[in-house]
C-alpha cells in the first residue's frame, strides 16, 4: 500500500479509537470547556473532520477558496455532535476517501494549490493525504490533553499501535 494512503488509514483508525474511548466517558465530558486551541473536545472533533472535508473537496478539485468556505458552513452543526455522529460522519468521509484513492491511480501527480493563507503552490496529492493525517494526530494530542484537565486518561493511538492491529 503506498505510503500516504497508509497514514491516512491511520487516520482514520487513530480517530475511531479516540471516539470509542470518548464513548466510554460521560457524555458532557465532549462538551466541557477547558484551555486549549479549541474550549471543547467536541469543538476540536469538529475542527478536524472540517479540515479533512475541505481537504477532500481540493483532492476532487474545487479551488481551496471555495472548499473552505463550503467546509465552514459545517462548523456550526459539528460542533454539536455526538459521539455517535462523529463516529458516522468520519466513517462516511472515510468512505468518500477511499472512493477518491481507488480512483486516483497516481498519489505523486501535483496539482496547484492557492491556499488564501500562504499562497500557491505545487503539491502532490501523497503531500495532501500526510498533511490530512498530520494534522489529525496534532488535534488528537490536543483532545488527550483535554481529557487529562478533565480528569480521564485517553487511549493509545500510536502509529506503531496501528501497525499491529490493521
Amino acid at each position: 500500500m503506498n505510503h500516504a494512503k497508509k497514514m491516512y488509514h491511520y487516520h482514520i483508525w487513530a480517530n475511531h479509537v479516540l471516539l470509542e474511548k470518548m464513548n466510554e466517558l460521560p457524555s458532557n465530558v465532549l462538551y466541557d470547556e477547558v484551555r486549549s486551541s479549541y474550549p471543547t473536545i467536541a469543538q476540536t472533533f469538529s475542527h478536524i473532520y472540517v479540515v479533512d472535508a475541505m481537504w477532500l473537496a481540493v483532492l476532487k478539485g474545487i479551488d481551496m477558496q471555495e472548499a473552505l468556505e463550503e467546509s465552514i458552513a459545517l462548523v456550526e452543526k459539528t460542533n454539536r455532535y455526538s459521539i455517535d455522529e462523529f463516529i458516522q460522519s468520519f466513517e462516511q468521509l472515510a468512505s468518500q476517501y477511499d472512493e477518491w484513492m481507488n480512483r486516483q491511480k497516481d498519489l505523486e501527480q501535483k496539482i496547484q494549490v492557492n491556499n488564501p493563507w500562504s499562497g500557491a503552490r505545487e503539491t502532490a496529492y501523497a503531500e495532501i493525504l500526510l498533511h490530512v493525517a498530520n494534522h489529525g494526530t496534532y488535534h488528537r494530542g490536543n483532545i488527550t490533553t483535554m481529557l487529562r484537565q478533565q480528569g480521564y486518561a485517553s487511549t493509545m493511538t500510536d502509529f506503531s499501535l496501528y501497525w499491529y492491529q490493521s
